[in-house]
């Protein structure tokens, strides 16, 4: 039996200030994945390419999509701006035997576990609350009350995300490097089984 390359769908999530953003770089560039651009309904800055940053549509556009289904998992941010991953743009990418990356939310990797099971869902968790918070407050771009609803949000995300059923894995970035490679390791395991069964 000859292995073909399997498509695959790479779900990564965890609160701010875990390292998250770095890991999925990583993993885009090792894997040589395609990052999945996500539709929104906010306003395009001067500095945005639509299509490359994000597919920009208007609040009734995005509405219409979610009653047609085009949607994998949408949400509503912060009341006000919603944003959703496109079925099609994925689809596209599986079909050619890439990996495609997700970088979204607890909630948004509920909706992928229960639209596509199929994929892999990651979540990056801290070493600890206090090295959260301290990573938290390292980054230097918040005042205390900011850093503080960050870490409060943090801890109920990751709480959310152990309870929910939605995550096959779990990674402690304690050292960055074996995250990236525990992370690479997950993925090449799934696609070579995924291979060998197809």
């Amino acid at each position: 039996m000859t292995e073909h390359t399997v498509g695959l769908l790479v779900v990564i999530s965890g609160p701010s200030g875990v390292g998250k953003t770095t890991i999925v770089h990583s993993i885009k560039d090792d894997f040589n994945a395609v990052f999945s651009v996500s539709a929104t309904t906010r306003p395009q800055s001067k500095k945005e390419i639509d299509g490359k940053d994000y597919f920009f549509v208007t609040p009734e556009a995005f509405e219409a999509k979610i009653q047609l289904n085009e949607f994998l998992e949408h949400a509503e941010v912060f009341g006000c701006h919603r944003y959703g991953t496109l079925r099609e743009p994925v689809t596209t990418v599986l079909s050619s035997g890439n990996i495609i990356l997700l970088d979204i939310d607890v909630q948004g990797g509920m909706q992928i576990h229960k639209n596509m099971p199929e994929s892999v869902r990651i979540f990056i968790l801290p070493p600890s609350d206090d090295e959260l918070l301290r990573r938290l407050e390292a980054r230097g771009r918040e005042d205390e009350d900011s850093i503080q609803r960050r870490f409060r949000e943090a801890k109920s995300e990751i709480r959310f995300a152990q309870e929910s059923g939605a995550y096959e894995y779990f990674i402690t970035n304690d050292n960055l490097d074996l995250a990236i490679a525990e992370t690479a390791a997950i993925i090449k395991n799934v696609r070579t089984n995924t291979a060998s069964t197809s």
